[in-house]
C-alpha cells in the first residue's frame, strides 16, 4: 500500500521521463503521493452560463455559449492579432488572440456553436476576451460544466505545454488508479464528532468537487488533519520535555531582592511582573524551561531577562545571552554592565572581534565558574566556549538564528539541559506561535513602560518633501535627532529606488549646515561603530541608513524616523524600524514616505502602521498579507511546509485541532488505545520523513 504512492511520477501515463524531470524541478513532484497532494489553490466556476448582454468587465471569469460569425487577422509584426466575432441570441462579443494565431485559426469554424471561457476586459466601448479557452458545444458540455481546479504552475511548465488542463488530466488519471488505495488517517470518533468526510472522498473532492458545499467539506477535513498532526507532534514534544528533561532548580532570590531595593532605576510594569513570576515558577519547578517571551520593541524584555539571570546566578550557576548582531550584543553588554558593576557580578562580552588575549581569559574564567554572565553573538556557540554550569540561555531576536544553531547552546552542559528563554520583538500572531512554538510556553509583555508616549505615525507622498524637510529642521532645532532609512544600498536595475548614496546626497543638499552620519551593511564594522557612536553622542544629527539599524540601536534623543519607499518594506520590518524611536520621554514621530502609486497590499500595510502601534495587531495583518513562510523565515526549520492550511485564515480550525490533540494525549499519551491505532499508524509513517528538531526550542 505504501509503495503505490511512492511510485516515481514518470510511471504515470502521460508523464514519462522528460516531463518527470520538469515536475521534479519546478513543483517538487517526485512521486504519485506528491502529485495527489499538489492541491488546487483556487477553482473556476464552470457550472453557470452567462448571456452575452449581461457580461461586464468587472466579472472575474465567465462562460458563454456562442456562434462564431466572423474571424479576421489585423495588423502585422508584433501588432498582429486575430479578432473573432461571436454572438448568442442576446448580443455579440469579441475574442482576441495575440499568440498562437495560426494554430487557433485552423481550429475555429464559422457558423459553429462553441463554449467560450475567459476573463472579460473593456477595450474602448467594446467588451472582449483575450486568449479564451474554447471548445465545440456538445451534449456533454451544454448543461454547464463543473468547478475547474486551478493549480500553481511556473512559466517554464507552461512554455513546455504542461498547463493547468494537462495537470488536471494527469491528476484525474492518478485518481482512477488510486481507488481503494487511499487509507483513512483520522479515527472514526474524530470524523463523527466533527462531521468530517472520509479521507478518500476528501481527496477526490479537493481536486474535482461536485459542488461548492463538497469543496468546503473537503477543505475543512484536510486542513484539520494537517494542523492536527502538527499540534499532536508539538504537544507530544512538550510532554516528553516536561516528563523526561530534568531542569536545574533555582529558588535563591537574594540577588534579585538586592537589585530591586538598590539598583532598579524604574518601576516594573504589571506585565513585566507577571512574566517574571511565570519564569520564576519554571526555574524552581525541576523541569527544563523552554519559554518564548514576546514583547514590542521597548517593552522592557532585556531587564526581565536580566532579573531571571539574577535568580540563576544567586544559586551559583552561569548565564548566556546570545544576540544576532555585534551592535546588539554590545548594546546589551553596555546596558547590563551598569547593573553588574554596581552589584560586583563578573560579566564579559564575546563577539567575532574580541581579541585573542581577551578570549583566552574569558575561556578560563568561564570554565572555572568565576565568570557569571556571558553576552555575545554566534561566537558563544563555538566549541571552545565551555561553561562550568550553564543554568540559563537567553536568545534575543530568536528568528535570526537557525534551529541547528540554537541546539548547540543545549549541548553546553553534559549532565542537564540549561533553561532556555527565547525573546522576540517581532510579535508572533497566536496561530503562528501555536504552530511554530507549540512546544514552548509563551509569555507576552503587552504594555509599554509608563512615561512612554505612543509614536505618532504619518504617511506622506514624495510631493510633500519640502514640508517634511521643514518638520525635520524644526525637530533638530529643538535638540532632537533623526533617522532616515532607505531600502537598498546599490541601484538595482529592476527596482527604480532612490538608493542610499543618492538619498545621502539629497539629504546633504537639503541640510547643508547639519552634521550627517551614514551607515550600511557593506561598511566594515569599525567604520559602522564609529558612525553609530558619533550619532549616539549627538555629534551628528541625522543618521542615513539601510535597515542595519532595525535591530538594536538605542538612542533616546532620536525622536524622528523617516522611512523612504515605505511601500517596499514588509509590515513587521516597518514596525521594527519604528520601534527605534520613542525611547525617551519626548513625543516621537515615524514618517512613511512613498510614491503616489501603491499596490493594494502596500496601502493596507501603510494604513495599518498609521492606525495602530499594537505589535500583535500588526503581526496578524502581516500574516494575512504575506502568509506564514515569509513572516518568520520558517523555511529553515521545515516547520511550516503546509499543503493546504493557511495560518492567516484558518485560526479557528487550528484551535479546534489543538483542542482535539490535547484531549487525546491527556487520555492516551502513548496512543495505545484501539480507537487511536489509526493516529499511531499515521504518526509512525510521518516520523520516517521528518528531521527531529523536537528537543530544540
Amino acid at each position: 500500500m505504501a509503495t503505490f504512492f511512492e511510485t516515481p511520477i514518470e510511471f504515470l501515463k502521460g508523464v514519462g521521463p522528460q516531463r518527470a524531470v520538469l515536475l521534479n524541478k519546478e513543483l517538487n513532484i517526485f512521486t504519485f503521493g506528491d502529485l495527489i497532494q499538489h492541491y488546487p489553490f483556487r477553482y473556476e466556476d464552470r457550472t453557470q452560463f452567462v448571456s452575452i448582454r449581461d457580461v461586464t468587465d468587472e466579472m472575474p471569469f465567465i462562460q458563454v455559449k456562442a456562434i462564431i460569425r466572423k474571424k479576421e487577422i489585423i495588423g502585422a509584426g508584433p501588432k498582429k492579432r486575430m479578432v473573432v466575432q461571436v454572438e448568442d441570441e442576446t448580443g455579440g462579443l469579441e475574442l482576441v488572440w495575440f499568440k498562437g494565431i495560426n494554430w487557433v485559426s485552423d481550429k475555429i469554424q464559422l457558423g459553429v456553436e462553441y463554449v467560450v471561457f475567459g476573463k472579460p476586459n473593456r477595450f474602448g466601448s467594446k467588451i472582449n476576451i483575450a486568449h479564451p479557452e474554447i471548445e465545440v458545444l456538445t451534449d456533454k458540455n451544454k448543461t454547464g460544466g463543473y468547478l475547474q481546479p486551478v493549480y500553481s504552475l511556473t512559466e517554464k511548465l507552461r512554455s513546455r505545454f504542461l498547463d493547468n488542463k494537462t495537470l488536471a488530466k494527469l491528476t484525474r488519471e492518478l485518481m482512477g488508479l488510486s481507488t481503494g488505495k487511499i487509507r483513512e488517517t483520522l479515527p472514526q470518533h474524530i470524523l463523527k464528532t466533527n462531521g468530517f468526510i472520509s479521507k478518500p472522498e476528501a481527496i477526490v473532492m479537493i481536486h474535482f468537487p461536485t459542488s461548492l458545499e463538497m469543496l468546503a467539506n473537503a477543505q475543512k477535513r484536510l486542513k484539520f488533519e494537517e494542523l492536527f498532526y502538527i499540534q499532536l507532534r508539538l504537544l507530544k514534544m512538550k510532554m516528553v520535555r516536561q516528563h523526561k528533561l530534568r531542569g536545574l532548580v533555582f529558588h535563591d532570590t537574594s540577588l534579585l531582592n538586592q537589585f530591586y531595593k538598590q539598583h532598579l532605576p524604574f518601576n516594573l510594569t504589571d506585565a513585566q511582573k507577571r512574566v517574571i513570576k511565570e519564569i520564576y515558577a519554571d526555574l524552581k519547578s525541576g523541569v527544563q524551561m523552554n519559554r518564548l517571551l514576546q514583547g514590542d520593541v521597548g517593552s522592557g524584555k532585556t531587564i526581565v531577562g536580566f532579573i531571571c539571570m539574577l535568580l540563576v546566578v544567586s544559586s551559583g550557576a552561569q548565564c548566556a545571552l546570545m544576540a544576532p548582531t555585534e551592535i546588539l550584543a554590545q548594546q546589551h553588554f553596555a546596558n547590563l554592565t551598569k547593573f553588574t558593576n554596581a552589584m560586583k557580578l563578573p560579566i564579559a562580552l564575546l563577539t567575532g572581534s574580541t581579541k585573542k588575549s581577551q578570549r583566552k581569559e574569558i575561556h578560563i574564567n568561564l570554565e572555572s565558574g568565576e565568570l557569571k554572565i556571558l553576552i555575545g553573538t554566534h561566537a558563544l556557540l563555538e566549541e571552545e566556549v565551555k561553561f562550568k554550569q550553564l543554568g540559563l540561555a537567553v536568545v534575543d531576536e530568536q528568528h535570526r538564528f537557525g534551529v541547528a544553531q540554537r541546539s548547540k547552546l543545549w549541548q553546553k552542559n553534559s549532565d542537564v539541559y540549561p533553561h532556555v528563554l527565547v525573546m522576540t520583538a517581532t510579535p508572533i500572531p497566536r496561530t503562528l506561535a501555536m504552530t511554530l512554538y507549540g512546544d514552548l510556553d509563551v509569555s507576552a509583555i503587552d504594555e509599554l513602560p509608563s512615561g512612554r508616549k505612543p509614536i505618532k505615525t504619518i504617511h506622506k507622498y514624495d510631493a510633500h518633501r519640502l514640508q517634511v524637510n521643514q518638520f525635520l529642521r524644526d525637530q533638530i532645532q529643538a535638540g532632537r535627532q533623526v533617522y532616515m532609512v532607505y531600502p537598498l544600498i546599490e541601484e538595482s536595475e529592476k527596482l527604480d529606488l532612490k538608493h542610499l548614496m543618492d538619498g545621502y546626497e539629497s539629504v546633504c543638499r537639503a541640510f547643508p549646515d547639519i552634521a550627517i552620519s551614514i551607515v550600511h551593511g557593506k561598511m566594515k564594522s569599525v567604520a559602522k561603530e564609529y558612525e553609530m557612536a558619533r550619532f549616539k553622542k549627538g555629534e551628528t544629527k541625522i543618521m542615513v541608513a539601510t535597515t542595519v539599524i532595525e535591530v538594536g540601536v538605542d538612542v533616546p534623543n532620536a525622536t524622528v524616523m523617516v522611512i523612504e519607499n515605505a511601500e517596499r518594506f514588509g509590515l513587521s520590518q516597518l514596525h521594527q524600524l519604528r520601534g527605534r524611536v520613542g525611547r525617551g520621554a519626548q513625543q516621537s514621530f515615524c514618517i512613511l514616505m512613498s510614491s503616489q502609486k501603491l499596490s493594494a497590499d502596500s496601502k493596507v500595510r501603510i494604513e495599518t502602521m498609521v492606525r495602530t502601534n499594537n505589535g500583535f495587531e500588526i503581526a496578524e495583518t502581516d500574516l494575512q498579507l504575506r502568509g506564514p513562510g515569509d513572516l518568520m523565515g520558517t523555511q529553515q526549520s521545515g516547520a511550516l511546509d503546509l499543503l493546504i492550511a493557511d495560518l492567516g485564515k484558518d485560526g479557528q480550525i487550528l484551535k479546534q485541532a489543538r483542542e482535539v490533540a490535547i484531549h487525546i494525549l491527556q487520555d492516551d499519551p502513548d496512543l495505545l488505545k484501539p480507537e487511536n491505532t489509526v493516529i499511531k499508524a499515521q504518526v509512525d509513517s510521518m516520523r520516517k520523513s521528518m528531521i527531529n528538531w523536537s528537543r530544540i526550542s
